[in-house]
This record gives structure tokens, sequence and C-alpha cells, in this order.
């Protein structure tokens, strides 16, 4: 897995819709499963996503936790 995506999962916000402004990280898991249902969005944005949709369903969250402290402003 790239280091990157992971940092931007961390880092980025999402753009639009009921968890605007949140982190990506930080958007819940149903949210998440509701999206890959829908299809997630074109882009970098559907790229974040469903990699932490991925990272959700095999229960690997805590890779996240590491950077986020890391990362946090």
């Amino acid at each position: 897995m790239d280091k990157e995506i992971l940092i931007d999962l961390v880092t980025k916000t999402m753009p639009f819709g009921k968890y605007k402004g949140r982190l990506l990280c930080d958007i819940p898991e149903p949210y998440l499963v509701w999206m890959h249902r829908q299809g997630f969005p074109e882009g970098k944005l559907g790229m974040w996503l469903s990699t932490l949709y991925e990272i959700r369903l095999n229960g690997l969250e805590e890779i996240l936790y590491g950077l986020k402290k890391r990362y946090q402003k």
C-alpha cells in the first residue's frame, strides 16, 4: 500500500455531503458501506474512500492511528 495514500487519509477532509470537513479517516463505517453500494466517486477521492473502506473491512484501522497522531496539527 502506498504510504502517501495513508497520509492523505489522515490529512484530507471530505469535500461534500453529511461529513463535509471531517477527516477522511474519521468518516463512519456505515457511510463507507453506503458509498460502496452506491459507487465511490471518480478520481482521488474515490480511491481514498475505497482504500479506507478496505482498511475498515479488514480491521486494519490501527495503521491509521499512528499516522493521524503524527500528522495532526
